[in-house]
């Protein structure tokens, strides 16, 4: 992709290294969670304070960042409020 540099030993040492592609956001972290979760597929996640396990399989794939849409925003300093619409 390009060069960056890179600082180490608290600043005295510098050396220019090839940056390689960013796969923490977008289509590319999608992939690296999927393969996450298939290989994790088989292990318990605790849920619901601590009450209940299920197998980290059975948790469905979400759809995306919530909207906000019909909630209640305060303002002023809580004595105001206005619904998203």
């Amino acid at each position: 992709m390009g060069k960056v540099v890179r600082v180490g030993g608290r600043g005295t040492s510098r050396r220019v290294v090839e940056k390689g592609a960013d796969n923490w956001t977008g289509d590319a972290y999608k992939d690296v969670q999927a393969k996450r979760k298939a290989a994790a597929k088989d292990r318990y996640v605790s849920m619901g304070r601590g009450t209940k396990k299920v197998k980290f399989s059975d948790i469905a794939e979400t759809s995306g960042r919530p909207t906000g849409k019909g909630m209640w925003i305060s303002g002023g300093r809580g004595t105001k409020r206005r619904k998203l619409e």
